[in-house]
């Protein structure tokens, strides 16, 4: 064998650089996941400097070493690579969009731009949401947006608070069209009655002229950026329609004044009619942001903090990590932070939905966005207001209204072709009629009904403004859905899998049981407690509250085994506290013990055993008993209403994990699965054709919530688990899941509802109009109240509220 070929079969070496690891069970989790990727001989992962060592076979590629991390919930990048995930997101306010072809035209524009990784444009928020590489300058997307004919501006912390699409329409140009456009529909207004009269052609030109050219302007400059960009919009479909019907008239006047009527009110009606509805739309999209003001409307601008024995007024993003802030009675909380001083009540339901007033003392958190009611706290800010989980909140909610449904995707196709479709449309219509009929009139004033009655403004409007609708109101309940494909996703789901402790039971364990095998209990709680010292695991906690020490034992050398439990050293003898499957990976003996253990199981608790590690030596057992959410079976109840299949994931024994699942009436259980293996029972079910919600709360969900096609979060639990999900649930109740479900199906009904009559009113209205059996004026008016009536549909949702 030659030394090339021994060179490209040997091991290689990859350092990785890992975001998102918070203590030590992520190392054990990221290791475990990396071993476990077929070809990996060694993984060690460092917490303090957030890398990994990996070695792995040759042949290996190294993304799929970085899949694996993904996988599990963390991101990762080759410590020596430049970072894939060094990108800013750039929020831009566009002017000047009308419907989806602008949609299209704008996202091209940018899209075409050096440094864009991705964009994506939203018609009824009248925004762009663009990811950048880093170290481009934003400067260059105004130019992008520019060069497309249309005017953007990059949105901060305050233009946020008012967006573009927010800002009232003034009225003045609807109502100066309308006295100008007045006179001239009256004559035809009287002719049912037998009043036969016509206004001047010279009166009519007057009053007509102001009302195309000066009222209508925007129509034509809109129509010539697309014209210049080779691209259709409304607007160009209306300045050509409007156009036509006012040439035509005064070419009858100037030249053919014997044998030709005039069509000024045409012309004038259908731009005062599309002004109209263009208000009307307006004003309608304004309620769709109504949940986003609302949250916005809970950040107070300033925060009363106290400084050498003073209380000053700072403004809020003046406040630094670890300032004491003083809160009255019937103030805003104003930061994140912990009580420090104080006891009162807090109204937290604008953030999770639930209208209980919540205690707080010394030592309770407290979220920003709360109203305290009866007592005056002195908090200490844990997290400056750009990271609070208000603004994190606000930044979902944004986030999945900025984004785009994949049917949204298709409807952009279609909208791309529609404008030349019409205008094609609209050119066989006159030729048509000048060949069939010998009148050129009859053409053009046909041709200007088709060009009016076609509508890809509500085609734009029909799915964004459904999704601002429902994630909205979902976030008023305390749902909050991350993006569009989420939502979109979840109205399929078929089978939901619950995580036990924390999801469906109350996650706060306590020690029940405490069986010493030499009677010595208070030896064993002791050597339990050092072990368990300084975990966030619930049963550490259990397990520290009961032990009350003076003088605890100190364990040293600690090893999280996840699934499994932990190791450490006491005294220099090392200790085993842990579940059945480590006692067995280790062979311990636990016949000793078995009455006890099937009693604690028939009992519906969960064990942990403590053994020595050298002499395989088994000290005792610990049972645990955590009661089960007042909501859960409720929960379960409302999923089969709804026709989903409910499912339980545990890392706990089968006898307590059944237990459970009797209680909750659950259709299946599946118990003592390790944190990848809850992945991989996911993977197996989705394989089935079966569309899966994950339903979790701690990191060692973070796998299972990411191999689901729909992962939803407690709030309540582990940041990791939130950060993988698609869905956070901001208060510990299941029963969101099934108004999650439900929400998401509601919306995706009017999405449907949308499209379909913005495709049949196009189909139905461009033909009649074809045909001669449309007025100019009643297609325009149409088609300007049919944008409104899709923006009123989606607003409808505005009315959810969940079954009690």
């Amino acid at each position: 064998m030659t030394s090339s070929t021994l060179a490209l079969n040997a091991d290689r070496e990859l350092r990785l650089d890992i975001d998102g690891m918070s203590c030590a069970s992520c190392v054990a989790h990221i290791e475990e996941a990396l071993l476990a990727t077929p070809g990996v001989i060694s993984a060690a992962v460092n917490l303090a400097m957030e890398t990994a060592q990996v070695k792995f076979k040759a042949g290996l590629d190294e993304v799929r070493v970085l899949e694996a991390v993904a996988k599990a919930g963390y991101s990762a990048k080759l410590a020596d690579a430049p970072s894939v995930e060094a990108k800013q997101t750039i929020k831009l306010s566009i002017s000047g969009m009308t419907c989806a072809s602008c949609v299209g035209r704008i996202e091209s524009a940018l899209l075409a731009t050096d440094g864009v990784v991705s964009a994506s444009v939203n018609l009824a928020t009248e925004t762009a949401q663009v990811i950048l590489q880093s170290g481009v300058d934003p400067v260059v997307l105004l130019d992008a947006v520019a060069g497309a004919g249309y005017e953007a501006s990059l949105m901060t912390a305050e233009t946020e608070k008012t967006p573009s699409h927010a800002k009232s329409s003034p009225f003045w140009p609807i109502a100066i069209g309308a006295l100008l456009s007045l006179p001239l529909v009256l004559p035809m207004l009287a002719e049912p009655f037998g009043v036969h009269w016509m206004l001047p052609a010279w009166v009519q030109f007057l009053l007509a002229t102001p009302v195309q050219f000066w009222l209508g302007a925007r129509f034509y400059r809109s129509a010539w950026h697309a014209v210049r960009n080779l691209r259709g919009n409304m607007d160009l479909l209306v300045s050509i329609g409007t156009s036509a019907a006012y040439g035509l008239s005064l070419y009858h006047w100037l030249f053919d004044a014997s044998q030709g009527a005039l069509y000024f009110e045409a012309g004038a009606v259908i731009v005062t009619l599309v002004l109209l509805g263009k208000w009307l739309e307006a004003r309608a999209k304004h309620e769709t942001t109504a949940a986003i003001k609302a949250l916005q409307a809970l950040r107070p601008s300033v925060a009363r903090v106290r400084k050498n024995g003073r209380d000053i007024e700072v403004a809020l993003e003046h406040v630094q990590l670890g300032d004491l802030v003083v809160i009255l009675p019937g103030e805003q909380v104003p930061v994140d932070g912990v009580v420090r001083e104080g006891e009162s009540q807090h109204d937290e339901s604008m953030l999770t939905g639930e209208s209980v007033l919540v205690t707080k003392e010394v030592g309770s958190k407290v979220t920003g966005g709360a109203i305290n009611h009866d007592g005056v706290l002195l908090v200490e800010t844990s997290a400056l207001s750009g990271e609070s989980t208000l603004a994190r909140i606000i930044r979902m909610v944004e986030d999945a209204q900025a984004g785009k449904a994949a049917i949204q995707r298709l409807v952009d196709q279609v909208s791309a072709v529609f404008v030349p479709v019409v205008l094609v449309i609209a050119l066989v219509t006159l030729l048509g009629w000048r060949y069939w009929t010998g009148s050129t009139e009859s053409g053009i004033l046909y041709a200007v009904a088709v060009l009016v009655i076609a509508c890809p403004c509500a085609l734009g409007l029909a799915t964004p403004t459904a999704i601002m609708a429902g994630t909205g109101v979902a976030a008023k309940f305390g749902i909050l859905i991350k993006d569009a494909e989420a939502l979109e996703l979840a109205h399929k789901v078929q089978v939901v899998m619950f995580d036990k402790t924390g999801t469906l039971t109350e996650g706060k364990p306590h020690l029940a049981e405490l069986t010493a095998q030499d009677g010595e209990q208070a030896e064993m709680l002791e050597l339990a407690a050092a072990l368990q010292r300084g975990s966030e695991h619930p049963l550490a906690k259990a397990v520290i509250a009961k032990a009350d020490v003076a003088q605890p034992l100190k364990a040293d050398n600690l090893q999280a085994l996840p699934g499994r439990g932990i190791a450490g050293d006491i005294a220099g003898t090392r200790y085993l506290l842990g579940n059945q499957r480590l006692m067995q990976e280790k062979g311990i003996d636990l016949s000793i013990m078995q009455t006890a253990h099937d009693q604690a199981l028939s009992n519906g608790f969960t064990v942990s055993w403590l053994a020595r590690e050298h002499d395989l030596a088994l000290i005792g057992m610990l049972a645990f008993s955590d009661g089960i959410k007042a909501t859960a079976k409720d929960a379960i109840s409302q999923l089969r209403a709804l026709g989903v299949k409910t499912l339980m994931l545990s890392g706990d024994n089968r006898a307590a994990a059944q237990r459970v699942a009797e209680q909750l009436n659950l259709d299946e259980v599946i118990a003592e699965v390790l944190p990848h293996e809850k992945a991989a029972h996911i993977e197996a079910i989705r394989a089935q054709g079966k569309v899966v919600a994950m339903v979790g709360d701690g990191v060692n969900d973070a796998p299972a919530l990411a191999a689901a096609d729909v992962g939803i979060a407690m709030g309540t639990g582990a940041d990791v688990a939130m950060h993988v999900a698609g869905v956070t649930l901001m208060r510990g109740d299941p029963q969101l899941v099934s108004q999650t479900i439900e929400i998401s199906r509601l919306t995706y009904r009017k999405i449907r509802q949308n499209l379909f009559w913005a495709f049949i009113f196009n189909v139905i209205g461009i033909p009649l109009a074809a045909f001669g059996l449309l007025n100019p004026m009643i297609a325009g008016g149409a088609m300007a109240f049919s944008s409104v009536s899709v923006v009123s549909n989606a607003l409808l949702l505005r009315n959810w509220k969940p079954k009690a």
